[in-house]
């Protein structure tokens, strides 16, 4: 016998970090969301002048689900890879890539900054494409779960941009938790 583990040792090795990542990715974004103030009720964001391209925002929730699903199992299957050259710093991508998305919605919700909002979803683009080739040389099958991320990521910049475009006078405005009393 020429392996380290069985298929079955592999498989569960597998499971085991996948119970770990996958709810972490998940309730991570999640709470990066709420956090920052992102959502329809949101008076900053719902007054800003939409993109053409803007999707219904239940969409949102859902691709971001689906997303960090994929996510977790990619991270699931290159953890699983003990041994495997180049592991190590597959796994330092992905946490340094999963930080800059978590950063992403506090700076664009809470902080009203879209410029700089732009700027790290910028660098999020080169670190997927990053942690995307370091995938490949370990899992290409965790490779290929994180290219639907990025092309949403590429969507979302795009998005930013035309945000930015149309709304020069919302970006930095300061976050006013002033509530406003009628009378009748």
């Amino acid at each position: 016998m020429n392996l380290l583990a069985s298929r079955a040792q592999l498989r569960a090795s597998f499971l085991r970090w996948a119970l770990f990542t996958v709810p972490a990715c998940v309730l991570l974004g999640f709470l990066s969301g709420q956090f920052s103030g992102s959502g329809a009720d949101d008076y900053w964001f719902a007054e800003l002048t939409k993109p053409g391209i803007f999707p219904p925002p239940m969409w949102f929730g859902i691709v971001w689900t689906v997303l960090y699903v994929l996510m977790g199992v990619a991270l699931a299957l290159v953890c699983a890879a003990w041994g495997a050259r180049g592991r190590g710093i597959a796994i330092a991508l992905f946490a340094l890539q999963f930080c800059v998305n978590l950063a992403w919605s506090p700076v664009f919700f809470a902080l009203h900054e879209i410029r700089a909002a732009l700027v790290v979803i910028g660098i999020l683009d080169v670190l997927v494409i990053a942690t995307i080739f370091a995938f490949w040389k370990v899992r290409k099958t965790a490779a290929m779960l994180l290219l639907p991320y990025l092309v949403w990521i590429l969507f979302a910049t795009l998005l930013n941009y035309q945000f930015l475009v149309l709304n020069p006078d919302a970006d930095g405005v300061e976050p006013s938790n002033a509530v406003q009393r009628i009378e009748l």
